[in-house]
C-alpha cells in the first residue's frame, strides 16, 4: 500500500481553546473508542465534560483517567442507558447539575453487528436500530428540550457511519440505522434552528480500537483499512477532532450537514 506519510497515524494535536467555557455531554464515552477519545478531545478544548454510558465500571474508569488528566477541568459521569427514556432524561438533568449549563451534546452511542440480512433476527434487528438510530432520537429529542429552555442555543453532534451512504455485507441493520441518524439530523437541524440550536453528524468509516478489535475480526479490520487511500484507519481522535469542530465556533453556519470523516477512495 501507500508509502505516503499519511498512512502513518499522527500524533494527537494539542488543544486551541475552541470549547472554552462550554459544557459537554458525550453518550458512549466509556472504553477506548470514538467516545472516550471525544470527551478527551472536549477537554483539550477547554470545555468541562459530563461522560456517559451503560457499562457503570468502565464509565467510571473512563471518568478517572479524564480527570486525572485534566486536573482544570470538570470531569463527571453519568450512567445511562439510550433505550430507556426515563435514562435519558435523568442524563440531561443531571449533567445541567454536575456542569451549571450543557452547550453541547455529543450522541456516540451506537451497535453493530455482522450478520446477512437471511439470518438475522428480529432481536438482531431491533437492537441496533433500537441503540444506534431510536437512542440517537431519544437524546435529541432531550437536548432540544432543554435547549428550549434554557434559551442559550447549543450544538448537537451526531456520529453516523459512511455506511448511510454505503453498501457493506452483513450490515444491514448497522447501515439502515446510521442512514437514519443522517435523516434525522438533516430534518431535527431544520426544526432546532428556531432555539439557536445547531446540528450535524460525522460519517466515519472505520477508526480503529481496542474495542472494536474484540467485536471485529482483525481480517476485515484490515480488509477495510487496505481500502482507505492512507492504507490505515483512523485514530479516534482524528474523528472527535471533526466532532469538536463541528462543536466550535468554526462551524457556526453549518447544520443539518453530514461530515464524512474518511480517506476512501472515491
Amino acid at each position: 500500500m501507500s508509502s505516503s506519510p499519511l498512512s502513518v497515524a499522527p500524533q494527537e494535536i494539542p488543544g486551541h481553546g475552541l470549547l472554552t467555557g462550554r459544557g459537554a455531554v458525550v453518550t458512549a464515552a466509556a472504553g477506548t473508542g470514538i467516545g472516550s477519545a471525544t470527551a478527551r478531545r472536549m477537554l483539550a478544548e477547554g470545555a468541562d465534560v459530563v461522560v456517559s454510558d451503560w457499562h457503570e465500571k468502565r464509565l467510571a474508569a473512563t471518568q478517572a483517567e479524564l480527570a486525572a488528566a485534566f486536573p482544570d477541568r470538570r470531569v463527571a459521569a453519568v450512567p445511562c442507558d439510550v433505550s430507556n427514556s426515563e435514562q435519558v432524561a435523568a442524563l440531561f438533568v443531571g449533567a445541567a447539575e454536575a456542569l451549571g449549563k450543557v452547550d453541547i451534546v455529543v450522541n456516540n452511542a451506537g451497535l453493530g453487528g455482522e450478520t446477512p440480512v437471511v439470518d438475522m433476527t428480529d432481536d438482531q434487528w431491533d437492537r441496533v436500530i433500537d441503540i444506534t438510530l431510536n437512542g440517537t432520537f431519544r437524546c435529541t429529542r432531550e437536548a432540544l428540550k432543554y435547549f428550549r429552555g434554557a434559551g442559550h442555543g447549543g450544538v448537537i453532534v451526531n456520529n453516523a457511519s459512511v455506511l448511510g451512504w454505503r453498501a457493506q455485507h452483513g450490515q444491514a441493520h448497522y447501515a439502515a440505522a446510521k442512514a437514519g441518524v443522517m435523516a434525522l439530523t438533516r430534518c431535527s437541524a431544520i426544526e432546532a434552528a428556531e432555539f439557536g440550536v445547531r446540528i450535524n453528524a460525522v460519517a466515519p468509516s472505520i477508526a480503529k480500537h481496542a474495542f472494536l478489535a474484540k467485536v471485529t475480526s482483525e481480517e476485515l479490520l484490515d480488509r477495510l483499512s487496505a481500502g482507505e487511500a492512507f492504507g490505515r484507519a483512523a485514530e479516534p481522535w482524528e474523528v472527535a477532532a471533526t466532532i469538536a469542530m463541528l462543536a466550535s465556533d468554526y462551524s457556526t453556519y453549518l447544520t443539518g450537514e453530514v461530515v464524512s470523516v474518511s480517506s476512501q477512495r472515491a
